[in-house]
């Protein structure tokens, strides 16, 4: 069963997803996963793909955008994920769709922002009615990103 976590950080600044998704990348990437990251738009997955890119002057994230030929660990994209995405999906779109069942894991972050805290408490609905096993977790702003 696919497993959700919704990871709430105290922050309404607009870049804490992405920050807080390179770190849960990061993470995940150090377990052996797999990651797609699913954006609202290209421009969204630019922002988000620079982020990553600038991550930690002392780590390197292997990632690529899904418009790109090169396929790396994470993935960023807007569109629906390929059949080969299924370990881990970081969505930061803000919806759910029916693909999320594929996936062994969904990670959903958290900010203060008002419409960010409605759409995240939206998701936690769909996942809920649908069966999805859900977690809450409570993280901290990285500093060094």
């Amino acid at each position: 069963m696919t497993r959700v976590g919704f990871y709430v950080v105290q922050s309404d600044d607009a870049l804490a997803s992405h920050r807080v998704a390179a770190v849960l990348a990061e993470k995940a990437l150090q377990r052996g996963h797999k990651i797609y990251v699913l954006t609202r738009d290209q421009g969204h997955a630019q922002e988000v793909y620079e982020v990553f890119w600038s991550y930690r002057q002392d780590a390197f994230l292997p990632v690529s955008l899904s418009t790109e030929r090169k396929v790396s660990a994470i993935v960023i994209g807007h569109s629906d994920p390929s059949p080969e995405h299924h370990d881990c999906l970081i969505n930061l779109s803000m919806q759910t769709d029916n693909f999320a069942s594929r996936f062994e894991r969904i990670v959903e972050i958290v900010t203060q922002q008002s419409s960010h805290l409605d759409a995240m408490r939206d998701a936690w609905r769909w996942y809920k009615q649908r069966g999805f096993s859900l977690e809450k977790h409570d993280v901290a702003l990285p500093n060094h990103v």
